[in-house]
């Protein structure tokens, strides 16, 4: 078991990705892994407002922010969602996660349309976690399996690229089987070259009550982070804002001492790797971001 006065802490050696939580905790679905519980009924985080997100754009300038990431909840349920990303357009390249399920053609036109005329990225992550309605719908509910690759082929159709993220909810051994699965749907849907991220699952929120929560041992220690270079770890380089203030990453955002104050400048002290999801980062990385290296093709085989 870590002591307190043994856990290790993470400084911030440069804020490179800026998050924001710009649908709260909000969503329309309710999956059964869902690592801070979303929900159509779940109000505890809310919106973030466009001008609340343009205050944080302008002061990530002078803190030499790279990319902005917008999560929730489901974000695209933020009425604001398309002027947001217009906006951040302006300042870097955006990546929005989103459930694909509410998209619309009037939005995707706006947003390809801002794509187009920006000198940054615009990437969609699209979150499905099983190849079919079977493996998919008992985790993310009834009929979430349709509604998603409907949103994908519609993304595809705007010419996007959406990155298929799924948790990993099978075992080890199936890995190849399941990816392979993916690609094949995806293909078949009219996706030809499709992206996929496979996540391992966070054993906090509704996860916890599926399968269960972090051990007492699974913690980072101060003999696990020598020679470990701990730019693989978010909170090294990457923040989040809420409506509740600046907090250290998207996982932790429902513990206490994650958050580290109310301006971008309030949130650049250390961070103590005091949570089981700290060791999930520590294991597998930066796992939030779009890591080239996490995103997971087959090889290729004979037709």
């Amino acid at each position: 078991m870590t002591h307190a006065a043994d856990t290790p802490g993470v400084s911030l050696h440069h804020l490179d990705q800026l998050w924001f939580q710009v649908a709260g905790t909000l969503c329309n679905l309710t999956c059964d892994h869902c690592f801070i519980s979303c929900s159509p009924q779940n109000d505890s985080f809310g919106f973030l407002s466009l001008e609340q997100v343009r205050k944080r754009l302008q002061e990530s300038v002078a803190l030499g922010v790279k990319e902005y990431y917008f999560t929730g909840g489901e974000p695209f349920l933020n009425r604001e969602m398309v002027e947001i990303l217009e906006e951040t357009l302006q300042y870097g390249p955006a990546t929005v996660l989103t459930n694909g399920t509410v998209l619309k053609d009037e939005w995707l036109n706006r947003l390809r349309a801002a794509a187009n005329a920006s000198l940054f990225s615009l990437e969609f992550r699209v979150s499905v976690d099983g190849f079919s309605p079977e493996t998919n719908d008992p985790i993310r509910g009834a009929g979430t399996f349709d509604r998603a690759m409907r949103g994908v082929v519609r993304l595809v159709d705007h010419g996007f690229l959406p990155i298929i993220t799924a948790a990993r909810t099978w075992a080890d051994t199936e890995e190849t089987a399941v990816v392979n699965q993916f690609v094949d749907t995806l293909k078949k849907a009219g996706y030809s070259r499709p992206r996929l991220k496979i996540l391992p699952t966070l054993q906090l929120g509704a996860e916890e009550n599926r399968t269960h929560g972090y051990r007492e041992d699974e913690r980072v220690t101060a003999e696990m982070l020598q020679d470990f270079d701990v730019d693989h770890l978010i909170c090294s380089h990457s923040r989040i804002v809420t409506d509740r203030g600046v907090y250290v990453c998207p996982i932790l955002i429902e513990a206490d001492d994650a958050r580290l104050g109310e301006s971008l400048d309030d949130s650049l002290d250390d961070f103590k790797l005091a949570h089981g999801a700290c060791f999930t980062c520590y294991q597998y990385g930066a796992i939030c971001s779009n890591s080239s290296h996490q995103l997971t093709q087959p090889p290729e085989r004979a037709s």
